[in-house]
């Protein structure tokens, strides 16, 4: 019986202090006890009928005592409470504590209590019954005495029952919290309104009890039958919640009370755990069923009935004989998996529901193929409550429908909700709505200045050959602000000496890299994000929530060395966080309205800053990417066209990057959007080229100038064969299409010169220079000189091929 109920063994580490407690319980209840107890010999021939029967139903009740369905056997409810109490307040405290003490010994006999628990429990109502019979004799004597109760009497049994409960509950309470340490609270609060209503109700009914025994013994057994019909009640009413707990498809439990089983497995792993037992994980997994809502459409809610009952007995099948199955609600159903060792024991629960699922249904002869998403939530590491497990394996579960995998467990940067993101896209909406700002001292008359406030020249020097000829329209250099993921690469150093020195000094941000306290630098990539140099105030500038800036990145011509356009990038430095990362920031933003607010900033900032740089005679094209949202909506087409005639901004130098992503989320009206922008003049991309799902037939139908070449294929063609083979493909491919081919993720002059060996046309990435605001581009493209593949081949021959 020990092993059925864990209260009965103490955690390693409690024992000393536990017990020492137990002790000392014991040892006052003796002594508060012993005088009263003494007496009780002399007196025993004295007691009348009244006493015998109560306290002998304060036995027999005891032996069953009442449990009530969905709570633990450590919250049953006794009802010797009620007869020991008013032998109390009729005999005294001596009888009170050898009745009690005789019911506590059988009701610990009856549920397998240990010993120890036992003597506690009997400790326990013993000092609980001392002080309550020092508050009965503060008043003016014994109500069982005779006479007329007063008001006096009436408030001294009130306070009596009162300081009983405090006592008795106090002393459990302390005695949780040494067994349990830091687990003790939720149990006892969780508890405290229970105790109140069971326990409180017993003690009330005494007084009534011992004022029907001034009148008659007879009278006494008559508590028996509310008692009863009490009981009944709820027992009746269990039964109905019983009920209430299925669901009536199926049979199976409901949300209720998978609720109910995951508070009481939550209870007893809390009590593994602080033993240090390895059984003491549960797991939460949640089932959505896949190509459901396609059987109910096409065959009908009969059928899907049937579908879910067939569902649900193989279920039932592939789940341990200690775990709890349960529908929650149309195609969801959910498993808890107790006495786990950890995760991996979990997954394999999850692996057999899988397999269970993976043979079609027959209906009526008709085969249905019904897959389903698993989420795994695991307690105490993902959560310590139905809710967090809930929501957490409900995060698990989209992320396997994410990745088209039908297993995944619980991981914080899945989670998309959390209250760490919802604030942070709080402070996004903040900076965002907060709109322009500027300081002072930035005020001064300048010849133009750019979207981020940075100063510009008015007129580029001659010498500077970034700006290409205003005659003749520039070659598309894309540019985008959303997050790549890319891999991360050190800073590299160049084979060639010659080559290193030049284009260190041509990028001042190179330089500062090279100096000696000069942070290492991370991964070349537009999306690189680390110690970025400012340039003037951010647009958006706001109280706790930082600044919005623009960044770009140069694009260069191989063959000719001439920069040809940028690549708009988004920045955000956070007050508390710094600069965030640019893939966290859009993965934020696309789950909510703020994406809007988000993409007109970069509209409004891109083409602005084209008006500067062309008041300036910097004529060169920038290139941003839009979300998937936007696209679905149409609206960008028309803020984009609203912005370049008020700038004044012709369209071909304004560039869009689209992915294969967001074509295939929704081809139809993607395609739309994307012929309405090139009507206008927009240029349109293909991003991420060679990574998406049918390059080809996008290629053929969509109205492209341009295709980028993934950093994930060039960052690596210079070391892998393989990866060089497919950006020789891909720029054949493009070539062939008519399409101009810009390689991103250009790190090294051995790339730079195989990329030229292949007939890329345009490149970017650290080989030039590295992101930046606008002020900084306007004086890089000043100190910049033009690399040219032929040229340097021409310098590195030996003088006498020359």
């Amino acid at each position: 019986m020990e092993a059925a109920d864990p209260r009965n063994s103490v955690p390693p580490g409690r024992v000393r202090p536990f017990f020492g407690f137990v002790a000392a319980v014991a040892a006052l209840a003796v002594l508060l006890s012993a005088g009263p107890l003494a007496a009780l010999a002399g007196r025993l021939a004295e007691l009348p009928a009244a006493f015998w029967t109560m306290a002998a139903l304060a036995v027999v009740c005891d032996a069953r005592p009442f449990v009530p369905p969905g709570r633990r056997q450590s919250s049953a409810v006794f009802p010797s409470t009620c007869f020991t109490f008013a032998i109390l307040l009729g005999w005294g405290l001596g009888p009170a504590v050898a009745v009690q003490t005789v019911a506590v010994v059988v009701s610990g006999w009856r549920m397998g209590y240990a010993a120890w628990r036992s003597g506690f429990n009997a400790a326990q109502y013993a000092c609980a019954l001392a002080a309550a019979s020092a508050v009965t004799a503060l008043g003016p004597g014994s109500i069982f005495a005779g006479g007329r109760l007063r008001a006096v009497d009436v408030l001294a049994v009130g306070a009596a029952t009162a300081v009983w409960f405090a006592v008795n509950y106090g002393l459990v309470s302390t005695a949780i919290r040494l067994r349990f340490a830091d687990r003790w609270w939720p149990g006892v609060r969780s508890g405290l309104g229970y105790e109140l209503i069971s326990t409180g109700s017993l003690l009330l009914l005494a007084p009534v009890l011992v004022t029907a025994a001034r009148a008659s013994a007879a009278l006494i057994p008559l508590v028996l039958v509310p008692l009863f019909a009490v009981y009944r009640m709820a027992r009746l009413a269990a039964e109905q919640e019983q009920l209430g707990a299925l669901d009536p498809l199926t049979g199976l439990p409901n949300r209720k009370a998978l609720l109910a089983e995951v508070a009481e497995q939550v209870h007893l792993h809390a009590e593994r755990s602080a033993r240090n037992e390895p059984d003491a994980h549960l797991a939460l997994l949640l089932i959505d069923l896949d190509r459901f809502k396609n059987v109910n459409d096409a065959l009908g809610h009969a059928v899907g009935d049937r579908l879910l009952i067939e569902v649900s007995a193989r279920l039932a099948g592939a789940v341990g004989e200690r775990d709890l199955l349960a529908r929650l609600g149309g195609d969801e159903f959910a498993i808890v998996s107790t006495g786990l060792a950890g995760v991996d024991a979990a997954r394999e629960t999850a692996e057999r529901l899988v397999a269970a699922l993976a043979e079609p249904v027959s209906l009526d002869g008709l085969p249905l193929d019904v897959g389903g998403s698993i989420g795994i939530a695991m307690y105490p590491e993902h959560g310590e409550d139905f809710a967090t497990l809930m929501r957490h394996a409900d995060v698990a579960m989209y992320d396997a429908k994410h990745r088209n995998d039908t297993i995944a467990v619980y991981a914080a940067e899945s989670d998309h909700n959390s209250a760490e993101r919802l604030g942070l896209l709080a402070d996004l909406r903040r900076v965002l709505e907060a709109g322009p700002a500027g300081s002072a001292e930035h005020d001064a008359p300048v010849g133009a200045r750019g979207g981020d406030g940075a100063a510009l020249p008015a007129a580029l020097p001659a010498a500077a050959g970034g700006p290409v000829d205003a005659g003749r329209p520039a070659p598309a250099g894309p540019g985008r602000w959303r997050a790549r993921r890319h891999r991360q690469r050190a800073q590299p150093d160049h084979p060639d000496d010659l080559i290193n020195r030049i284009v260190t000094a041509a990028d001042p941000i190179r330089r500062r890299a090279a100096e000696p306290d000069a942070e290492p630098g991370g991964s070349g990539g537009a999306d690189a994000v680390g110690p970025v140099p400012q340039a003037g105030p951010a647009r958006g500038d706001t109280d706790g929530a930082g600044r919005i800036t623009m960044y770009y990145q140069p694009q260069v011509a191989i063959a000719t060395g001439e920069v040809v356009g940028v690549e708009a990038l988004l920045r955000w430095r956070h007050p508390r966080r710094g600069m965030v990362d640019p893939e966290e920031l859009i993965r934020v933003a696309e789950q909510s309205a703020v994406m809007r607010l988000l993409t007109r900033r970069v509209v409004d900032d891109v083409v602005e800053q084209l008006a500067k740089w062309s008041a300036a005679g910097i004529t060169l094209r920038a290139a941003l990417n839009v979300s998937v949202r936007d696209l679905h909506t149409g609206e960008i087409a028309d803020q984009i066209a609203d912005r370049l005639a008020r700038y004044g901004v012709r369209p071909d130098r304004l560039q869009l990057e689209i992915t294969e992503g967001a074509l295939m989320a929704d081809p139809r009206r993607v395609l739309a959007t994307i012929s309405r922008l090139h009507a206008i003049g927009v240029a349109i991309a293909l991003d991420d080229f060679g990574t998406g799902y049918s390059s080809m037939q996008h290629l053929r139908r969509l109205p492209l100038s341009e295709v980028k070449v993934d950093r994930s294929f060039v960052l690596g063609m210079a070391d892998d064969a393989d990866d060089a083979a497919i950006v020789r493909s891909m720029i054949e491919l493009a070539g062939a299409l008519g399409l101009r081919v810009v390689a991103e993720g250009v790190e090294d002059e051995r790339t730079w010169r195989l990329l030229h060996a292949a007939g890329c046309d345009v490149a970017q990435g650290w080989f030039y220079a590295r992101p930046m605001p606008a002020g900084e581009l306007t004086d890089w493209l000043a100190r910049y000189r033009p690399l040219r593949p032929a040229a340097r081949e021409a310098e590195s021959r030996p003088p006498q091929a020359r």
